[in-house]
């Protein structure tokens, strides 16, 4: 099945890409994409002039931050299919067939997979290191390995989209897209792509900061989608702290020092954890049926269609 270029939008949220967006843009153009949206975050270069120079359909966002972008241009979009990707330049135009072929196919999103190891040198270690661990974290939070939550290459049916709510306003909002899918059952596939080394523009990512920020991101999502590992390990934590008092008060009662208040305490952190950690059990529990009846109640309407 061939794919009609005219049915996707090609979507290049950017903030100061002037030395790469035209020849980004070029690129999908001369691929025979015509429908290309910039969404930009406010530039104080040239980018937005450029863009529009250059062939694409440009709108400045509201408010601030990538993820508000991206929201901000998803509610815009009326095209069935959308294919995102980074206005640096870094990735190629020509995966993104390869990208959207899935698609027709019935996937409902597609992840382009930087960390190959044809691409290990674009990484400096501390980054492709970084995003080995975050993977990796994902899918202990959520079930699933990704290989690349991160990736800013993807692509999309619409109908996935609007099945998704999305909130994060920064650089979470790649994962809270993969965490959110994975939540909703979608059908993701995954496919290598090249990835090159970034070109006239600094990067706006701070490995430290932004790293931290998506970890909690990572951990918050899990509340709707894992919450025994949400609640269980705000409940081991508690009990761990309850145990060490424990040990502690112990000790101090074989010296012949009684800490009254302190085993007050220390027995209030050991039932708390364990009922925390009791709630993230029955939640799981709860959310494992909910998925098995909407299963359920999915089957009823396909074959009901199937009948039709």
């Amino acid at each position: 099945m061939s794919i009609d270029k005219d049915q996707v939008c090609i979507l290049i949220p950017t903030l100061n890409e002037s030395p790469t967006i035209g020849h980004v843009i070029q690129g999908y153009l001369n691929l025979g994409f015509s429908n290309i949206l910039v969404i930009d975050g406010h530039s104080t270069d040239d980018t937005r002039q450029i863009a529009e120079a250059a062939g694409a359909s440009v709108i400045v966002q509201q408010g601030k931050g990538k993820g508000t972008a991206i929201i901000e241009a998803f509610s815009r979009i009326t095209l069935p299919f959308i294919l995102m990707v980074d206005g640096d330049g870094t990735y190629l135009p020509e995966d993104a067939e390869s990208l959207i072929s899935p698609l027709l196919q019935g996937a409902d999103q597609v992840i382009g997979d930087r960390l190959i190891p044809e691409n290990r040198t674009s990484f400096s270690r501390l980054n492709y290191f970084g995003n080995q661990i975050l993977n990796r974290l994902f899918k202990v939070a959520h079930g699933r390995y990704l290989n690349d939550i991160l990736s800013g290459y993807r692509a999309f049916r619409l109908d996935s989209i609007r099945q998704m709510q999305l909130r994060e306003s920064g650089f979470g909002i790649e994962t809270e897209i993969s965490a959110e899918a994975v939540r909703n059952g979608h059908t993701i596939q995954i496919v290598p792509i090249v990835y090159r080394k970034r070109m006239g523009t600094q990067t706006k990512l701070n490995p430290f900061h932004d790293g931290l920020k998506i970890t909690t991101t990572i951990y918050r999502l899990a509340k709707m989608s894992n919450p025994l590992f949400y609640f269980g390990l705000i409940g081991m934590i508690i009990f761990c702290g309850g145990l060490i008092t424990g040990i502690y008060v112990i000790y101090e009662w074989l010296q012949q020092i009684e800490h009254i208040p302190l085993t007050i305490f220390t027995v209030l952190l050991i039932i708390s954890g364990f009922q925390i950690f009791m709630f993230g059990i029955l939640s799981d529990m709860s959310i494992s049926l909910h998925r098995e009846v909407m299963r359920e109640i999915q089957s009823l309407k396909e074959g009901k269609d199937q009948k039709k």
